[in-house]
C-alpha cells in the first residue's frame, strides 16, 4: 500500500496534473490483485465477493489496499478493521492501519501498528516504503531513507524511489535525490516530471523548480510560484507532509487541500489556501501530531448515548452508578498513569447494571495487546462487545 492518489495529490498542488498523472501508477495495481485492473474495478470485485462472504480475509485485505489506492483512508480502515476481527493473529490489517495512519498524516498513530505486523511476522520490507514516510512526517529522515532503501527491491520499489527522491531532497542532497530518479527517467516514468520540480523546490532552487512546471504545464508559473516559494521555509516534517499527503500548515494547523477524491485540476483549491495562510514563524514547530502514541486502535466517530452500535471494548469494572465507576477508573489511573494514558472512559448501561469500559478497538487484536498491558499490572480486562439495546456515552467528570 502506497497512498499512491495522495501522493498524486500532492504533485497536483504545484499543477503537474492532467497529463502528466495517470489515475493510478501501474506499479501500485499487482500488489492488491492478481488481475489487470483499476484500483477502483478491483474494490468492486472485492466488495462483491464480500456480499456473499463478509468475513472472507483476502478479499477484506484487497478491499482495504484499493480503498486506500482511490484516497479513501476512512473505508480502508473500516476494511482493514473487519479483517483484524476475522483473522486477528495476522499482521495484515496490522500494516494496513498503519499505511491508513500514514495516508492521514498521523505518523505516531502508524508506528505502533507497524511495530505490531513486525511482531506478527510481517517481514519489513513488506511495510518500509510506508512506514518509511512515517518517519519522513515526523522528521527524521534517515531513518526514513534507511527504511525507503529496504523497500527498493520489493513490490513498493517505484513508489519507495520516489519517496527516497524527495526524502533526500527533503535533507538537502538535490544531486543524490535527482540521482535516485535516473531508473525511473530511463522507464519514462510519468510522475518524475513532478518530482524534479519538488526536488529544485525542496532544495531552494526555485527558478529551476518553475521551468520543470513550465515545461509540463506550459502558463501555471503564476499559480504555483506561492507553493513553490514556501516549501523551503517549512520544518522538514512539514516540507514531507507538502510534497507527500499535500497537507500544508495553515497558521497553527495543518490544512489538507481537499477532502474529497482526487480531480483534474487542484490550482483553485491552492490558491485559496495559499491565500488564507500566513508565512510560517521562525521557530515553529512541526505541525504534524506530536502527541504519545496510543498503541491500540479507536474506532471513530465515539459512540454517544444515542449510537450504540455494536463494537469491541475492555471492561475494567462494573457498578451500580456513575460515581462509583468514575472513582474506580481514578483509582486505577492513579496507580498506572502511563498507562492510562490518551484512554477515555466509557459507561455501558445495561439492563444488569453500569460497566466502566475502554475503547471501542477496530480489531480484537487490538483489544488484545491492551488487555495483556492490563494484565501486566494486575487488572483484570474483559471483552466486552455491546448489543444494539447497550446505552455508552463517555463516564461524567472524566
Amino acid at each position: 500500500m502506497r497512498g499512491s492518489l495522495k501522493f498524486q495529490l500532492a504533485g497536483a498542488l504545484v499543477a503537474c496534473a492532467s497529463a502528466l498523472v495517470a489515475a493510478t501508477p501501474s506499479h501500485a495495481q499487482g500488489s492488491y490483485s492478481p488481475y489487470d485492473e483499476s484500483p477502483a474495478a478491483a474494490l468492486a470485485r472485492y466488495v462483491r465477493t464480500l456480499a456473499s462472504d463478509p468475513r472472507d480475509f483476502q478479499s477484506l485485505i484487497g478491499a482495504g489496499k484499493a480503498a486506500l489506492e482511490l484516497g479513501d483512508a476512512q473505508a480502508a480502515a473500516g476494511f482493514f478493521a473487519r479483517a483484524d476481527d476475522a483473522n486477528p493473529r495476522s499482521p495484515l490489517p496490522q500494516a494496513g492501519m498503519g499505511a491508513v495512519s500514514v495516508a492521514n498524516g498521523d505518523p505516531q498513530a502508524a508506528l505502533p501498528y507497524f511495530q505490531r505486523a513486525q511482531q506478527l511476522g510481517l517481514p519489513v520490507a513488506s511495510f518500509a516504503c510506508d512506514r518509511g514516510l512515517a518517519y519522513d512526517l515526523l522528521g527524521q529522515q534517515a531513518k526514513a531513507q534507511d527504511d525507503y532503501r529496504v523497500a527498493l527491491s520489493g513490490r513498493d520499489g517505484d513508489e519507495a524511489r520516489r519517496r527516497l527522491a524527495l526524502s533526500l531532497a527533503i535533507s538537502g542532497d538535490r544531486n543524490a535525490a535527482l540521482q535516485m530518479l535516473a531508473p525511473l527517467s530511463a522507464r519514462g516514468d510519468s510522475g518524475v516530471p513532478r518530482i524534479r520540480a519538488f526536488i529544485f523546490a525542496l532544495t531552494g532552487d526555485s527558478n529551476s523548480a518553475m521551468t520543470a512546471i513550465n515545461a509540463a504545464m506550459p502558463g501555471s508559473w503564476s499559480r504555483v510560484k506561492p507553493f513553490v516559494q514556501r516549501l523551503p521555509s517549512l520544518s522538514a516534517a512539514q516540507r514531507a507532509a507538502a510534497v507527500n499527503l499535500g497537507i500544508f500548515p495553515d497558521g497553527g494547523e495543518s490544512a489538507y487541500a481537499s477532502a474529497a477524491a482526487p480531480s483534474a485540476d487542484r490550482l483553485s483549491d491552492l490558491e485559496a489556501l495559499l491565500r488564507a495562510s500566513p508565512p510560517p514563524q521562525a521557530g515553529r514547530a512541526p505541525v504534524i501530531s506530536t502527541a504519545r502514541p496510543v498503541q491500540v486502535a479507536y474506532a471513530r466517530p465515539l459512540p454517544t448515548a444515542s449510537q450504540s452500535q455494536s463494537k469491541i471494548w475492555l471492561q475494567l469494572a462494573s457498578g451500580t452508578d456513575d460515581a462509583s465507576l468514575s472513582s474506580e477508573f481514578r483509582r486505577l489511573k492513579s496507580k498506572n498513569p502511563d498507562l492510562f494514558d490518551g484512554l477515555r472512559p466509557y459507561v455501558a448501561r445495561t439492563a444488569g447494571g453500569a460497566r466502566l469500559l475502554v475503547g471501542p478497538f477496530r480489531g480484537r487484536s487490538d483489544a488484545e495487546i491492551l488487555a495483556e498491558d492490563f494484565g501486566s499490572v494486575g487488572i483484570e480486562a474483559l471483552n466486552f462487545t455491546n448489543s444494539q439495546a447497550d446505552r455508552i456515552a463517555p463516564l461524567g467528570g472524566e
